[in-house]
């Protein structure tokens, strides 16, 4: 795909990834996947300037290194016991990927398939429910397409707001799905009833496209904006400081 205004795909993508994080101080930033990574750590450098990040096991960052590098500082060690504790206090924000999420944002990357007898194993559920009623969660999807924006997820490891709703308020109190970041577009849930709605779409691509790779019935407002273009400063931080090698450009292809 050609560059856009010199920006491509994903570099707007990380740009997307980083405004996750807009308007939040003093919180644990977990991504996971490469785009998220480099989203967090540019919202840490810009507009984000006491987001905390971490190297995902038990050390919190005090600089923000560049992409597959360590940090020279340390601000502080957070073993799990601790990360729980962020957790139920509402003192983090994860974003996740998946294999498949619904309209009502309900997330899978435990199994493809019936789940006694899937025919692809994911990574499990692991913390993924606590995530979603405890804390701001958002998603990253790579590859948008009707296999991973699907009608009904074929196992609930991150829960979307009408089971939230159903269990209680004990899950609906603190459930907070955030946004959707794809190759394509960026959603939240401001859609009737809290679904899925298509909140921008990123330069380059179409409406068409989007809903060529949604499997459900998407709300699309009358009026679509573009996902914002990162600016020169934000451009020069992810090819210069974070992301040299480009590895960006591996994760979102043409």
């Amino acid at each position: 795909m050609p560059e856009t205004l010199g920006a491509t795909r994903a570099d707007i993508a990380v740009a997307a990834c980083s405004d996750l994080f807009r308007g939040q101080r003093d919180i644990l930033a977990s991504p996971a996947g490469v785009i998220p990574t480099l989203g967090a750590r540019l919202a840490a450098l810009t507009h984000a300037p006491s987001l905390m990040l971490s190297d995902g096991e038990s050390t919190i960052y005090g600089d923000v290194p560049a992409l597959g590098e360590d940090s020279e500082y340390s601000a502080g060690y957070l073993p799990y016991r601790e990360l729980f504790e962020l957790i139920a206090a509402g003192k983090r924000h994860v974003v996740m990927g998946g294999a498949q999420i619904d309209r009502e944002g309900n997330h899978n990357f435990s199994a493809i398939g019936d789940h006694f007898q899937p025919h692809r194993q994911l990574l499990g559920s692991r913390a993924a429910a606590t995530n979603t009623v405890n804390h701001a969660t958002s998603y990253w999807i790579a590859r948008q397409s009707k296999r991973s924006f699907v009608q009904d997820v074929d196992f609930v490891t991150g829960v979307g707001a009408n089971r939230a709703r159903a269990a209680g308020t004990g899950a609906a109190r603190f459930h907070h799905v955030h946004r959707v970041v794809t190759n394509l577009a960026v959603y939240d849930f401001s859609g009737p009833g809290g679904t899925m709605a298509l909140l921008s779409l990123h330069p380059g691509a179409s409406l068409d496209e989007v809903l060529d790779a949604t499997g459900f019935d998407l709300h699309v407002p009358e009026s679509i904006p573009a996902t914002r273009l990162p600016d020169k400063q934000e451009l020069e931080l992810i090819r210069e400081v974070l992301d040299p090698a480009n590895r960006r450009e591996q994760e979102v292809r043409p």
